[in-house]
């Protein structure tokens, strides 16, 4: 029975009274009558706001990441929706650039349509997968093969949400709700060589705003193969700056109450200057930190066994339950945050077309980050990994290696850390199968062929990517071996 405490005239159950003392994890917690003492609000609002920073970390890494994107392309003249980098001589490892594969031609840039209003995008026929992406990498609209033109090249209209004049027909048209956006192109190798791609969109490719298209301006492409630059968003404090600005720049609306809320209650609003205050910077700086170190066990060290592809080895998808959103059961369970999390803080780019089952179309990717063991992957080491014969990829499969610091390409005396099918020479053995070497040295087999460098004292990952996925994939029949010490 309950019991009628001192101080009142009826019973009143204990699970909604407060004790004078509770013991946490951020320590001993005390009260008056359930009033907490000025120590006790003190611990509990440092709590709370290093908590919102680790949440803000976590869940605004798409944003930052846009913005690093925004940041670095601007930094070598990619600064207008007319000037596109183009990796004439594709993505080699010089750049920073979060998982770029070394396999397509990259061709691509940013809109500014809070400056340009409506934004016309010509596709030339026979380009491989394009997408644009808002200011939160939210899907916009597919371009090229995967989009409505279906590789047969089209005009393109990327209109602001709330635009509300009149729009010329003849177009395929696409509303984003915020100002920035990114556009990505990609172009396929013709005989293992760039140049046919890298010249369909010099001659085919154009950008320009709507207004303009009596007399837009020309097309500058900038040659960004072996340039050095970083698009990768902060791990320190200076992120909280960085969503600062995506705040400042973007249309209210752009997210939603309870995103701009958890901004606002560690000091990011919009038309409000970020200044935090020393106490608010000493636990930016700690939220950043644990933010960071989260995101890092999410993506190297998974606790989410849907993330992993096969129940018998470690590669895992970057989709896991297959949906581009993240929603868990169609959104009735709501989004997987944390496999948000395990995409955005090593890749870029979101369309649906990545995470769909189209046989023979579109491509797949899988990540391990751990030996056969469990272990991770030395760079002091020799790993060998298996290819089984009859890979289940239309077109070609390739394995690129990237740096876990970085999640760019690894950087070796190898401009290109990775092997292709369809463009390297590859040594396979009496079954059709390939052997890929890891490690700092050439094997002493002799199979340079299949050797990608490792740095010693580095760690670094794979990802292994289908182009054109069969069945064997979808189904699980093929499976690629682990990655294994050799012996």
């Amino acid at each position: 029975m309950t019991a009628v405490p001192p101080g009142y005239n009826t019973e009143v159950p204990a699970s909604i009274m407060t004790p004078d003392r509770v013991d946490t994890r951020i320590g001993a917690l005390e009260f008056f009558d359930g009033i907490p003492t000025p120590e006790t609000s003190r611990t509990v609002y440092d709590h709370l706001d290093f908590a919102r920073a680790v949440e803000a970390f976590l869940n605004f890494i798409p944003a930052a990441s846009v913005e690093g994107l925004r940041r670095g392309l601007a930094s070598i003249g990619v600064d207008a929706c007319h000037r596109l980098m183009l990796m004439d001589r594709l993505m080699d490892s010089t750049p920073l650039f979060l998982t770029g594969n070394t396999d397509t031609v990259y061709c691509g840039g940013m809109l500014d349509l809070g400056t340009d209003g409506p934004t016309v995008i010509e596709v030339p026929p026979g380009c491989g997968p394009g997408t644009v992406d808002d200011a939160f990498f939210r899907f916009v609209v597919d371009l090229g093969a995967p989009g409505p033109d279906r590789g047969q090249g089209g005009k393109y209209l990327v209109v602001p949400d709330d635009f509300d004049g009149d729009l010329p027909d003849g177009y395929f048209v696409a509303r984003s709700p915020s100002s920035t956006n990114v556009v990505i192109l990609r172009g396929f190798l013709v005989d293992g060589k760039p140049d046919a791609a890298a010249e369909m969109f010099r001659s085919g490719l154009r950008i320009y705003p709507l207004h303009a298209a009596d007399d837009p301006p020309a097309m500058e492409f900038i040659s960004t193969s072996e340039m050095p630059f970083n698009t990768v968003h902060a791990n320190d404090a200076s992120f909280y700056d960085e969503v600062a600005d995506v705040l400042a720049r973007e249309p209210v609306d752009f997210l939603d109450p309870e995103l701009r809320g958890l901004a606002a209650s560690i000091g990011i609003r919009k038309d409000q200057p970020f200044e935090p205050d020393d106490r608010m910077a000493a636990i930016l700086a700690e939220g950043a930190a644990v933010g960071n170190a989260t995101a890092r066990a999410i993506v190297f060290d998974t606790r989410d066994r849907a993330s992993f592809i096969y129940d018998d080895r470690r590669w895992q998808t970057v989709f896991p339950g297959g949906d581009y959103q993240w929603l868990l059961d169609g959104g009735v369970g709501g989004r997987d945050l944390d496999s948000r999390v395990l995409f955005f803080y090593q890749a870029t780019v979101n369309t649906p077309a990545m995470a769909l089952e189209m046989v023979g179309a579109g491509s797949q990717y899988a990540v391990v980050t751990r030996d056969r063991d469990g272990q991770p992957l030395d760079g002091s080491g020799h790993y060998t990994l298996e290819i089984p014969p009859d890979v289940p990829a239309a077109d070609f499969w390739s394995v690129v290696v990237y740096d876990p610091q970085t999640r760019s390409e690894l950087q070796t005396g190898q401009p290109f850390p990775s092997k292709n099918d369809a463009r390297d020479d590859l040594v396979r053995e009496p079954d059709g199968s390939v052997v890929l070497h890891f490690s700092p040295t050439p094997p002493e087999s002799g199979h340079t062929d299949n050797w990608i460098q490792t740095v010693a004292g580095k760690a670094w990952y794979p990802i292994l990517r289908l182009y054109g996925p069969l069945q064997s994939w979808f189904d699980k029949s093929w499976r690629p071996g682990d990655i294994e010490p050799a012996s």
